[in-house]
């Protein structure tokens, strides 16, 4: 279960860097987006993957999980979503405002010719 688990955070991993380095922005927005899946996957392997153990202490629990990481992927889903609405809103802006999709500024022409 772990090394699927670990293969799985190296996969979305490589794909992500593997979008965040395209010269689009679509592209770029997914990277990021699948880079911020992998860190909350991780994240959430870090407390122990751990079925049918309560994360509150309470009288009848025998043995609980660890609720330090829940909170933090909880977070980080918040934060990674506030991320994301930007990057697609300032790309479709750039889209806008140049009329191409790419963020190296080197392709295609600009609207005076040059």
């Amino acid at each position: 279960m772990e090394f699927l688990l670990a293969s799985a955070v190296g996969v979305v991993t490589a794909a992500g860097i593997y979008l965040a380095l395209r010269a689009q922005t679509f592209p770029l927005v997914l990277g990021l987006t699948f880079l911020s899946y992998a860190v909350n996957v991780y994240l959430f392997a870090m407390g122990r993957l751990v079925v049918g153990r309560p994360p509150i202490i309470t009288r009848s629990a025998t043995a609980y999980t660890d609720p330090l990481p829940q909170a933090l992927v909880l977070t980080a889903i918040v934060i990674s979503f506030g991320m994301t609405a930007l990057l697609v809103v300032l790309a479709l802006r750039g889209y806008l405002e140049t009329g191409r999709d790419h963020v190296d500024g080197l392709s295609g022409t600009t609207e005076d010719g040059a």
